[in-house]
């Protein structure tokens, strides 16, 4: 991107109530622009890096989320001696520099963190599992969640504390995180299980899980309250383990939702995702009201009658 113009751009200003603000000191860390000025800045990156090394040869790969970047190779001289000088002087053109306490070069055995995620070959299995910091600040912003309801209902605690753990699970919900889930879930019980002994210091174990472990099923800490309609609901705290794991089918690396040539690309992907289905929720579908069965879903998308080959086919050009 052209210097000049994103100058101009992030000295321009905004609009609010018809009222211009400036803006002088530029873009916080982990601001919503931060995200845009990275994919513009880096933007041509993994070309740059093709062009240096023999993409099937090297076994040479790239994957970047904003500026957040791996690169994979078939050997560690690779990427020392060939990919790092690359980048190094790519980001040099613009202005920026490789950060050497983040950069690790490391082999695929030993593993390493992306994105909250970690990346590690067992043996000839690659698993991506939550990585254990990502798994540790979840148990502390719950443990704060809890520390901060001291005194207060049961209610107000659950709704503090459902948003960060539902939010946790939906993130890693598609790499290998059941047992993970059954873990926290074990942590956030006894974390709640010590909340309830200190509000109600003076009752018996057995009346404090009268009171608030047993409105719901499988002992989960819940309270029984009223919507807005007045009728009696149960308000319970997210169970991380009853999460469904959905593989992820990756994205064709140069589709774009927004180009009308990959519309149908696009549109065919949706039908993809019966290859994630539970059996369960198969059933569950076909016990329905509409009583739809898989034959008669099928037979309204004829565009979904795809084979998993034929799906797997169509990604191979995937990052």
């Amino acid at each position: 991107m052209d210097k000049k113009v994103l100058h101009q751009w992030l000295q321009a200003g905004f609009m609010e109530n018809q009222r211009l603000f400036p803006t002088t000191l530029g873009t916080p860390q982990g601001g919503i622009a931060s995200p845009v000025l990275a994919n513009l800045t880096l933007d041509g990156l993994e070309e740059t890096i093709r062009k240096a090394v023999k993409v099937r040869r090297d076994k040479v790969n790239f994957v970047r989320y904003a500026d957040d970047f791996v690169v994979t190779a078939a050997s560690r001289e690779l990427l020392e001696q060939t990919v790092k000088p690359v980048i190094t002087s790519f980001l040099q053109e613009r202005g920026l520099r490789l950060s050497e306490e983040k950069t690790v070069i490391t082999h695929i055995a030993q593993g390493f963190n992306f994105l909250g995620q970690q990346v590690r070959k067992y043996g000839k299995k690659l698993l991506i599992k939550p990585a254990r910091s990502s798994v540790r600040n979840v148990l502390e912003k719950a443990r704060e969640r809890i520390r901060e309801s001291r005194g207060m209902k049961a209610e107000v605690l659950i709704r503090k504390l459902n948003p960060v753990l539902r939010g946790w699970a939906q993130y890693h919900r598609n790499v290998v995180s059941k047992k993970i889930y059954h873990r926290v879930d074990f942590h956030i019980q006894k974390m709640l299980w010590s909340w309830a002994r200190r509000e109600h210091q003076k009752k018996t174990n057995g009346w404090i899980g009268r009171r608030h472990f047993s409105a719901a099923e499988k002992a989960q800490f819940s309270e029984w309250i009223e919507d807005r309609e007045g009728k009696r609901r149960v308000l319970k705290v997210y169970r991380l383990s009853d999460t469904i794991i959905e593989r992820h089918i990756k994205v064709r690396g140069e589709a774009n939702p927004y180009d009308p040539e990959d519309v149908e690309y696009f549109k065919k992907r949706r039908c993809f995702a019966w290859r994630t289905y539970p059996a369960g929720n198969i059933r569950a579908v076909a016990a329905g009201k509409g009583k739809k069965t898989s034959e008669t879903l099928s037979d309204k998308t004829p565009d979904c009658r795809i084979t998993s080959a034929e799906a797997d086919l169509r990604e191979t050009r995937a990052v």
